[in-house]
């Protein structure tokens, strides 16, 4: 069995961390408050997060860093984006022999451009990290935490780190597929944040099913893209980690960045939305990074474009939805087939 730190007590750190209970595998769950850990240690519960929700006997939870990693052999990180490199900083004195870091968070950091995994290898020693493996996939924590049946996909630049992650987190509720297309996996997961904020938006300006459907078709378009300019593998989009995270997430109440954009349609301030959500929303921080790259890979982006004028620039929803519809006539399928063409 395998003994894992999961740092990270969220409602997507719990939830893993739960799958890995249900696999028999040691489960230390860090948090950083201690009335959560001892709610966790005593009542096997993590209200705040998963209300309802027992949570297994044999998930741990720390306050201490030090005691959280202390023995272990795999570490998951799930704390924001914006937090990876604080966090990653203060696991590496804690380190006394290589490790797989896997990480489940979802994002690209503004200014650097740099994804998750990019921003691990740059900050661990090479004679501390075994490997970096990033889990993503379709997967709200709230039925991963009922053990609704759930499939993701394990990515890492070594096939044999993402087998390893999958067997730890594989099981009859939580089936995990590879994928050695690292950078199409972290930017699929990543972006598709963006393309729900903007479903959430055209759902709260009352356009519908019609509306929210193109956005997606067209939004998955401006993914593949970028991603296939970047060097990701064009099928990795049409996979769980591409399409299939983007239904989910622009398709679901469950979704962090589907709320947040349903406010913002409805008209309510971007200070506002973050306020009400009281969690991470990462498709703002994305929406920045992603725009960003767009400029510096000169790749054509309308809707991420048009996302980051509502979130930076407060440019009215209904302004720039009109002006999406109303760009000069293109092709579809010809910009598609010229992405998969330019592939080695």
């Amino acid at each position: 069995m395998g003994k894992c730190a999961m740092i990270g007590a969220g409602s997507w750190g719990t939830a893993l961390a739960m799958v890995l209970a249900d696999n028999g595998h040691e489960v230390r769950l860090w948090g950083h408050r201690d009335d959560q850990i001892n709610e966790i240690n005593n009542d096997h519960t993590n209200k705040k997060y998963l209300p309802d929700i027992q949570l297994p006997d044999n998930i741990i939870g720390f306050t201490s860093l030090s005691s959280a990693l202390d023995g272990m052999d795999t570490v998951i990180l799930a704390v924001p984006t914006k937090a990876i490199r604080e966090v990653v900083r203060k696991i590496i004195p804690l380190l006394d022999s290589k490790v797989i870091i896997c990480h489940v968070s979802k994002g690209i950091e503004p200014d650097t451009l740099k994804r998750i995994s990019e921003m691990i290898t740059e900050e661990v020693p090479d004679h501390l990290l075994s490997d970096v493996v990033v889990l993503s996939g379709p997967s709200h924590a709230e039925e991963v935490s009922k053990r609704k049946p759930t499939t993701v996909t394990s990515s890492s630049v070594n096939i044999k780190a993402a087998e390893f992650i999958q067997d730890l987190f594989m099981n009859q509720n939580f089936r995990v597929y590879t994928n050695p297309d690292i950078i199409g996996v972290e930017l699929g997961g990543a972006l598709k944040n963006i393309i729900a904020l903007g479903a959430g938006i055209s759902d709260g300006l009352g356009y519908g099913d019609n509306a929210k459907a193109a956005l997606m078709t067209r939004g998955l378009a401006e993914i593949a893209r970028l991603g296939t300019k970047m060097g990701a593998n064009p099928l990795t989009f049409a996979g769980l980690a591409g399409v299939g995270d983007l239904i989910v997430t622009c398709t679901s109440v469950h979704s962090r960045n589907w709320r947040a954009g349903n406010l913002l349609g409805k008209g309510k301030d971007l200070e506002e939305v973050l306020e009400n959500m009281g969690m991470v929303v990462e498709g703002v921080r994305t929406t920045k990074a992603a725009f960003q790259l767009a400029q510096k890979e000169k790749v054509d982006m309308p809707i991420t474009k048009a996302i980051y004028d509502i979130l930076f620039n407060k440019r009215k929803p209904k302004d720039a939805a009109g002006a999406l519809m109303g760009r000069v006539r293109t092709h579809e399928v010809e910009e598609i087939s010229i992405s998969v063409s330019e592939q080695p």
